[in-house]
This record gives structure tokens, C-alpha cells and sequence, in this order.
């Protein structure tokens, strides 16, 4: 078998997936489409997709149509006569004539157990929420964002231990092992598509900058898992408010201390086995944080150079 592939994904969570299609004999990827070049940085010069980096290093003929549904591109896809389209993290909705495009289809890497979190940031949704395992799911793309039937499933445990990273490059692997044998068993006619159970769908929205605002008036385990959740990006963070002057402090490691009481916001401790600060139920004892500006630090770093006394406050 000599499967034309083409692969559409942005992120640096589709790298792995393209990594194993490129490095699987039987599959011949005769193009990458990804998102335009972007300005970022400092400087704000054009940047490659993590995915256009890992195509160019292949060698791989590299797609960027600033809309996917636009007729020029969606002629170019079909000269390449694909008999299979795999998108993930690619960051635009498909129209019908690239879905129905491939003798079987396109297929997409969630990082979910779909129907549940359908939409942006599954993975940062599944610590918000607390969740204790998550996954990934191969789908057949649909028109509707994320509704395709089910090809496979994979389910990884959270660990206490994880935070978005982590949880990120694992599902990565995940996707980028479950992908080629999903592939050969479904042109090999062995899988069944599995429609998704609308009743159980949930949605998710993207997350903002905004939303790594820390709110002490909730409980201690809410906001552990905010920081969970939003390491690295957007990064959770408070205010404090030493000299006169408001700074603004990101929260890396926390820990929940149980049966702690004070004002929300209050810190109950500040020394090196960490800042223990008040929260709406219990407490959380930040042990890893980062003045604006500066470099991250554990705590008896920072408090060296940044006194922090019980009674001040975190907060807006």
C-alpha cells in the first residue's frame, strides 16, 4: 500500500502525528498545509508553524492558503489527488469540497475524549474542571466543529503532577502512536465509525490572557488547578501591592493547604517552604513564582529579594 497523504495541522502538538506519518513506509505525505507565517516575538519578524519547521526539515512540499476554503487552494489540494487528509491543531474549519475530497475522507487528532470538550483548549478544560483522565480521540471530520464519527480512542490518567505542558506533550505522543493504526485499519475496511452521543457533548471556548487572573475569593482547589491549567500559557497570576507600588506576580507551583483560614487574598506566611495565602476555602502555599519582568523562581529566591510579610495581600 502507497497511501497519498496530506497533512494539515499549525501547532506544535500536530509535530509528533507528522513525525510518525513521515516515518511510516507504506504512507507517501505529498504535501503540508499549514497557517500563513506570522509575526511573533519581540522584534515581531515572520515566523514558521512549529509544522512548517518539522515539513522544510523533511523536505516536504509546504501549503499556506490564508483561507482554507479558497477556490485557488482547494483546486492545488486536489491536483495532489490525496486518498486521505489528517488534520490536527491546523486552526480552520474545512469546507465540504476538501471533506469530500479523499477516496476515505479526513480525519482529525482531538486531544479529548470526545463528545465531551469539543472546540479550543481541551486540554487546559480538563484541568480546570478537575478532571482525572482525558485523552485522545481520531474522528472523521464533519462540517460541524469536532461532531465526526469515531475511528479510535485513547485514555491518558491526570496526574496531580501535571499541568498543561506535561499534559500537552503527552497526548502529543498519544496521538502521534494511535494515528498510523488507526489509518491502516481504517482503509483496510476493519474499523466501524462510531457516530459521537449528542447528549453527552460538551463546548469549550479559547482562553484568554485575561482568564489567568487568580480570584482568591475561590477555593484553594479551584485555583490549584487554574495554575495547572494555565502553565504555560497564559500563565496564571496575581497583584501585590509592596512600597506603594502594585506588581504584577505569575504563579507557577502551588500546593493546597487544607483547613487554612483568612481574609481571601491574605498572605498567612511568607518563609521558604513558601508563601501560604488565603483563599476562599483553605489555603494554597506557592512554592515556584515570577515578579513581571523577571525570571522564575522558587520561593526562597524571590522573598531574598522581595520581603513579603503576613497580612499583605494578593489580589487586584
Amino acid at each position: 500500500m502507497n497511501l497519498r497523504l496530506v497533512f494539515m495541522g499549525t501547532a506544535e502538538l500536530a509535530c509528533a502525528s507528522l513525525k510518525a506519518l513521515l516515518e511510516t513506509p507504506e504512507f507517501s505525505v505529498v504535501a503540508v498545509v499549514t497557517q500563513p507565517d506570522r509575526p511573533a516575538g519581540r522584534d515581531m519578524k515572520l515566523q514558521f508553524s512549529a509544522v512548517k519547521k518539522t515539513a522544510v526539515a523533511a523536505g516536504v512540499s509546504v501549503l499556506q492558503p490564508e483561507r482554507a476554503r479558497n477556490p485557488e487552494f482547494v483546486e492545488q489540494l486536489r491536483s495532489l489527488a490525496p486518498d486521505l487528509i489528517v488534520v490536527a491543531a491546523y486552526g480552520q474549519i474545512l469546507p465540504t469540497a476538501i471533506l469530500d475530497m479523499p477516496r476515505f475522507g479526513c480525519i482529525n487528532i482531538h486531544t479529548s475524549l470526545l463528545p465531551k470538550y469539543r472546540g479550543a483548549a481541551p486540554i487546559q478544560w480538563a484541568l480546570l474542571n478537575g478532571d482525572r483522565e482525558t485523552g485522545v480521540t481520531i474522528m472523521k471530520v464533519a462540517p460541524s466543529l469536532d461532531t465526526g464519527d469515531i475511528l479510535s480512542q485513547e485514555v491518558t490518567r491526570i496526574e496531580d503532577s501535571d499541568n498543561a505542558e506535561t499534559l500537552h506533550d503527552r497526548l502529543a505522543g498519544i496521538g502521534a502512536k494511535l494515528i498510523v493504526p488507526t489509518i491502516r485499519d481504517l482503509v483496510a475496511g476493519r474499523i466501524t465509525p462510531r457516530p459521537q452521543d449528542e447528549t453527552q457533548a460538551t463546548h469549550v471556548r479559547k482562553i484568554s490572557k485575561e482568564d489567568g487572573k487568580l480570584d482568591w475569593t475561590q477555593p484553594a482547589r479551584v485555583l490549584w488547578n487554574r495554575v495547572r491549567g494555565f502553565t504555560p500559557w497564559p500563565g496564571a497570576f496575581t497583584f501585590v501591592e509592596t512600597g506603594g507600588k502594585k506588581k504584577l506576580i505569575k504563579i507557577w507551583q502551588v500546593q493546597v493547604e487544607e483547613g487554612r483560614k483568612g481574609e481571601p487574598g491574605t498572605i498567612l506566611s511568607a518563609d521558604k517552604s513558601g508563601i501560604l495565602v488565603a483563599c476562599g476555602q483553605d489555603a494554597l502555599r506557592v512554592s515556584i513564582l515570577q515578579q513581571e519582568g523577571g525570571r522564575r523562581m522558587n520561593v526562597a529566591e524571590f522573598l531574598a529579594g522581595h520581603a513579603l510579610a503576613r497580612g499583605e495581600r494578593f489580589g487586584a
